[in-house]
């Protein structure tokens, strides 16, 4: 768990790192053109510092261990983490759009788009790389905070390549018009990440199920319970965060000893969790099988 939180940790702080070197390089791209579609790209970057800061707290806080008031740890904060970053993502874009529109109506003024265009493809290759790069690590890890930022940094990035597009255009063409009309696009692209990246927070602390999930647990369950003999019912599980938690009834024969049960019923969950390949909490509740039906059957006080 410490290399796991240290690997973790360090990704996060590079990204943070990285974030604030393209924060300088596309101000100053914008500071040496004055281009709307580089103030968008720029007023992204500032809101990727602020999200990533606030991950990197995020990040920090979930590794803690349980306590007497958090008994569950404290994963899901990676869903508020995802949640505040996408929130950040929409306002950005919003306000893009809202820049990039007062510019086409009331005048475009741009210079050495030559200049602006090289430090913006700088930043977007850059940008690109450590993107990918978060992504991986996240999804190696299962961390939701990892994988939502660099989701972020390549959104950030495949912007960056369209303002780069839309400022070729501009100076081959020479229509100032383009460069508005191009941030308006990748407002837009952005406003859509963050809209993910919301939606994603909101289904983890609704604790809403994964499909794919959801299916890996049923086969497992289905393949060892017949090779073994037995049944099982009341599956549930939830995500938090990185941790996986689980829970079903396991059902024996009439007769088995406690013991025997019990051995079996750790035998499983093992397996489960090196076929998952994830951090899972597991609870196994033991049952009769002959008398199951009446034990449901009747109401409880």
């Amino acid at each position: 768990m410490d290399k796991e939180k240290s690997t973790q940790m360090f990704a996060i702080r590079l990204s943070f790192s990285f974030g604030i070197l393209m924060l300088f390089i596309k101000w100053y791209a914008y500071y040496l053109t004055g281009s709307t579609a580089i103030l968008s790209d720029a007023a992204e970057s500032i809101i990727h510092i602020i999200g990533v800061g606030f991950a990197v707290f995020s990040l920090w806080y979930s590794f803690q261990p349980a306590d007497d008031e958090h008994t569950y740890g404290h994963h899901k904060i990676s869903y508020f983490s995802a949640g505040f970053e996408g929130a950040l993502i929409i306002l950005a874009a919003i306000f893009i759009i809202y820049i990039s529109l007062k510019r086409l109506i009331f005048g475009i003024e741009i210079s050495n788009l030559d200049q602006g265009t090289y430090f913006t493809f700088s930043a977007s290759v850059i940008n690109l790389l450590l993107g990918f790069y978060l992504v991986r690590r996240g999804k190696k890890s299962n961390s939701i905070i990892l994988i939502a930022n660099g989701k972020h940094v390549l959104t950030d990035s495949w912007t960056s390549f369209g303002v780069v597009a839309g400022l070729l255009l501009t100076w081959l063409t020479g229509w100032l018009p383009f460069d508005p009309i191009v941030a308006i696009a990748a407002a837009l692209n952005i406003l859509w990440s963050g809209g993910k990246l919301v939606r994603q927070s909101i289904g983890g602390l609704m604790d809403e199920g994964n499909k794919d999930t959801a299916d890996a647990i049923k086969n497992i369950l289905d393949q060892e319970t017949i090779s073994k003999g037995l049944e099982y019912h009341q599956l549930r599980y939830r995500e938090s965060g990185n941790v996986l938690w689980l829970e079903f009834h396991l059902l024996f024969p009439k007769g088995t000893l406690l013991e025997d049960a019990h051995n079996v019923a750790t035998d499983l969950e093992i397996i489960i969790k090196r076929n998952l390949n994830s951090h899972c909490n597991i609870i196994t509740h033991l049952e009769p099988l002959d008398l199951h039906d009446e034990i449901h059957s009747e109401p409880h006080s």
